[in-house]
């Protein structure tokens, strides 16, 4: 009976593990090495002899990004492609500028949950469910300086700056690399292209207006 259940309990651990968005360390740190040409769910360590301070630092959050774009937001981000040792720490984090009615248009996460606060100005922020018998529910709320908000993993979310002043947010990630799919960019943008007959169907429209979309992106 013992054995049973130590048996379940390590069955347990290791499903917990699993599901994770990003591996557990096994070692102080796993610095990403990223000339390797070694091939894994992630990056392979430096040899932590060569590791120095540099690899745990980042610089330039402090800047604006520059927002003059079509949606009026930029997004800097701090993920281990940037801050090489972040690799197997499961976190992340971005700086969101918003222009005066910008936007970060919807888009997901696949592999994190995102926590966001505003340092300056005000958002209008919402995430949507998952499909459901009762559709897809949107959560929303108004956001002024010093709120938080969190976006559950892997589900369509935004933010608006309703405003006529700049907005500024800093976002906290479960993930080394949380990975984004803009909507928009992703349907109407991809390549090669996803057939207009497709999208019409979709999206119960012509294909001209599919087209047009797509010409867009």
């Amino acid at each position: 009976m013992a054995a049973k259940i130590l048996l379940i309990a390590l069955l347990a651990l290791a499903s917990s593990h699993a599901l994770a968005s990003d591996p557990s360390p096994l070692q102080d740190f796993c610095v990403a090495d990223v000339n390797s040409k070694v091939l894994v769910n992630g990056f392979v360590c430096k040899d932590p002899k060569v590791v120095k301070p540099e690899d745990f630092f980042f610089t330039g959050l402090d800047k604006a990004g520059d927002t003059v774009n079509k949606v009026g937001s930029n997004v800097t981000a701090v993920n281990v492609n940037k801050l090489v040792g972040l690799n197997t720490l499961g976190i992340s984090m971005v700086r969101i500028d918003y222009a005066p009615r910008g936007l970060n248009a919807p888009h997901t996460h696949p592999r994190a949950t995102e926590i966001l606060t505003v340092i300056e100005g005000q958002l209008f922020v919402g995430f949507v469910t998952s499909n459901s018998d009762d559709g897809n529910r949107l959560f929303t709320k108004m956001l002024k300086k010093g709120d938080v908000f969190v976006f559950p993993e892997g589900l369509i979310h935004f933010q608006f700056n309703p405003g006529h002043t700049k907005t500024i947010a800093i976002g906290a990630l479960s993930s080394q690399n949380p990975g984004t799919i803009t909507i928009a960019n992703a349907v109407f943008g991809s390549k090669p292209p996803i057939s207009d007959d497709v999208l019409a169907k979709a999206f119960q429209v012509d294909k001209k207006t599919i087209d047009w979309l797509q010409a867009q992106f």
